[in-house]
């Protein structure tokens, strides 16, 4: 079976990213789930598309987006 390709897009200093991570480590399982942490301070493209709106856990096969706030049911559901 393979993992679940997903990224958690958030910058370095955000409560909220802390926070998200905190969740998805506790709520995901690694052996189902890959988890790339995504800086969007390194991209330009990535900062006008989600400055406002982090943390963001997106799926790369399915580009679906789980935007905060999320809590650990959402985010099992997700």
């Amino acid at each position: 079976m393979s993992q679940r390709r997903l990224q958690l897009l958030g910058t370095s200093g955000c409560h909220l990213c802390e926070l998200a991570l905190t969740l998805v480590v506790e709520c995901l399982d690694p052996v189902f789930n890959h988890v790339e942490h995504i800086d969007i301070a390194d991209s330009d493209e990535l900062m006008l598309r989600y400055g406002i709106k982090i943390p963001v856990l997106r799926n790369v096969e399915n580009q679906q987006e789980l935007c905060w706030p999320f809590d650990s049911a959402a985010l099992k559901a997700f």
